[in-house]
């Protein structure tokens, strides 16, 4: 398999595009003009008068940067471009002869420099890597790129070579995808093989630790070759996973990729929930046991549903199976499309399943609450801001996730309305979608340039092809200046979950195609927890609407008001209408209750 990158790619119509053009216009501003205000930028030219820089504060400019580089691949942003490249020239500045290049470490404790594992240096400096590759396929500019080439030969001098660092992997993952990247934006092997060193050491070594985790935390409790769980903080873990399987495919390494395919299959079986989000708990922001998925304190950091997505199409090519494409559409379109508001300005670092408004009043002789509860409303900026600038650098290179190439077939793993040139056997075509995805599931594939054969995913939740598939594909011959019109039925259905997932127990969800529902207090009053759905009932649908996908209501009953506290079960049901929303749109009208599990007669 090789990936067909989104530069090759141009999104036209529908659904991502709106989201694209969104961060154009602006997301990417929003988030500058909030890293502006808390100093981030005045840090990179060592200005610490207004704020002291954090430990993670390169990484968040750094992704920043990136999403740049991934508007002007499509269209020059000339503005956003000079801003990029006076960072760049801070960066220069800033940076040591020998080639580290960290801005906390820098201005404030240079004499600390690799001393501390879980102080994000490594973090930051995979993130300034993926950035500058990005920035340079982009404008052409190697500045960026020969600068972070320096700071990688310094990382390989100091760890692999001298061996004089007080630790000897990365405290938080990331560094080691971007090296796989850097090796092959460069040719430089070298970056490949200091990946493989990152990777090979994780839990071969006792490393230190904060004093409140354990080397489960990051996924430092055993060689990487024998891990077969999702473990600790499921950021770190998925970025961990992505470089495993793209080492896998580069090294032909059958020992990591059994490792990938083992943990891929446990965290969609057993640790995953149903918007695709992960991380169950808010202590260590973590993976926890198997079916543990509670909906009110559920953690589901933004961040890691994008990792996730970007672990299982990377499996894709290790292993041609719809399993890792029907895990990427769900993340997409749910645990990470929910990150962002309507208007593109404010964002959320975790992404709850329910949202109960009392609970954050009920602790009234005390001045802090007694359990962590996800913030009910999204924010410009966080403290801790990885999400925001994960989301300016994710959406414009969504296309990535589209479709790989083997031989003369090209898989289509995602619908989205688009326009693609790609070299197929040596034959250059153009590939063409038209689609109102997931507004509906009819998919218009045309080609030109040449007869191809292409294998196009049969989404999970489809019920109503009745085709040979293969591994969730379904395998066409495409002639050329034609067209294959497909329709994958979408309608409403009630979803149940494993019995052992026990804060699902007895309740259902609702989903249309690739989209989770919810319910909110602002549509259907207080007390939706009570709303019980008429399991007979159609569900009506409703035209697009202000989210971008229909509205679904549907018949339910909930129980008539009383005074009474307690009382003899009574079938004291009125008749109601629920209305549901998609999950991504939740939280964007105010402060109410909001549910994606619920109960049903």
């Amino acid at each position: 398999m090789e990936r067909i990158d989104f530069s090759n790619i141009k999104i036209t119509g529908g659904f991502w595009k709106q989201k694209q053009d969104l961060v154009r216009d602006v997301t990417v501003r929003a988030v500058y003009d909030r890293f502006k205000d808390t100093g981030r930028f005045e840090a990179f030219k060592g200005d610490t008068s207004r704020f002291d820089p954090h430990i993670f504060w390169d990484s968040d400019v750094a992704k920043w940067m990136e999403g740049v580089a991934y508007l002007t691949s499509e269209k020059r942003e000339p503005q956003l471009e000079a801003i990029v490249d006076e960072l760049v020239d801070d960066i220069e500045r800033m940076q040591d002869e020998n080639g580290y290049f960290n801005i906390f470490f820098t201005v404030k404790e240079p004499e600390n420099r690799f001393k501390y594992r879980d102080c994000h240096e490594l973090y930051c400096a995979g993130h300034l890597m993926e950035a500058a590759v990005a920035y340079y396929q982009a404008t052409r500019k190697r500045k960026f790129l020969d600068l972070m080439c320096k700071y990688a030969d310094y990382i390989e001098e100091r760890f692999v070579k001298k061996k004089d660092t007080d630790f000897v992997t990365p405290g938080h993952e990331e560094i080691e995808l971007a090296l796989v990247r850097l090796a092959e934006c460069t040719g430089v092997m070298r970056y490949l093989e200091l990946s493989k060193f990152f990777v090979n050491k994780r839990g071969t070594v006792l490393e230190g630790l904060t004093d409140w985790s354990q080397q489960m935390y990051n996924q430092s409790h055993m060689p990487v070759r024998e891990q077969r769980t999702a473990e600790g903080h499921a950021v770190r873990a998925v970025y961990l996973y992505c470089a495993m399987a793209d080492l896998a495919l580069k090294y032909g390494d059958t020992a990591l990729k059994d490792a990938c395919k083992a943990i891929f299959d446990n965290i969609a079986e057993k640790r995953m929930y149903i918007t695709g989000g992960i991380g169950s708990s808010h202590a260590g922001e973590a993976f926890t046991v198997d079916y543990d998925l509670p909906n009110l304190i559920s953690y589901t950091e933004s961040c890691a549903a994008l990792g996730l997505a970007l672990f299982a199409h990377r499996m894709l090519l290790l292993e041609k199976d719809s399993k890792y494409a029907d895990v990427v559409e769900r993340a997409i379109y749910n645990g990470f499309m929910s990150s962002i508001s309507l208007d593109g300005k404010s964002y959320f670092y975790t992404n709850p399943l329910e949202v109960l408004p009392y609970m954050f009043t009920r602790d009234v002789s005390v001045s802090h609450y007694s359990i962590q509860l996800p913030a009910m409303q999204r924010f410009e900026v966080f403290d801790c801001s990885c999400c925001p600038p994960n989301i300016v650098r994710f959406i414009p290179s969504i296309a990535n996730l589209m479709y790989t190439v083997e031989g003369d077939t090209l898989y289509v793993h995602q619908f989205m309305e688009s326009e693609a040139n790609i070299v197929i056997n040596g034959k250059s075509v153009i590939v063409k979608q038209k689609t109102a995805y997931p507004v509906d599931g009819k998919v218009q594939i045309s080609v030109s340039g040449g007869d191809i054969k292409i294998a196009v995913r049969v989404p999970e939740w489809c019920d109503s092809y009745e085709g040979k598939t293969k591994k969730g594909y379904m395998y066409l011959d495409l002639c050329d200046n034609k067209s294959v019109d497909l329709d994958f039925a979408m309608k409403a259905v009630l979803v149940e979950a494993n019995p052992l997932v026990i804060a699902d127990a007895g309740k259902y969800a609702v989903m249309r195609g690739p989209l989770v529902y919810c319910m909110e207090g602002v549509d259907n009053g207080s007390c939706i927890r009570d709303i019980r759905i008429d399991s007979n009932s159609d569900f009506i649908l409703g035209d697009v609407s202000e989210f971008g996908a229909p509205v679904i209501k549907v018949n339910a009953y909930r129980r008539k008001a009383t005074d009474k506290l307690y009382y003899t079960k009574a079938d004291n049901y009125e008749k109601t209408v629920a209305t549901l929303i998609p999950y991504y749109a939740f939280a964007n009208r105010g402060v109410t209750e909001m549910q994606v599990w619920h109960l049903i007669k």
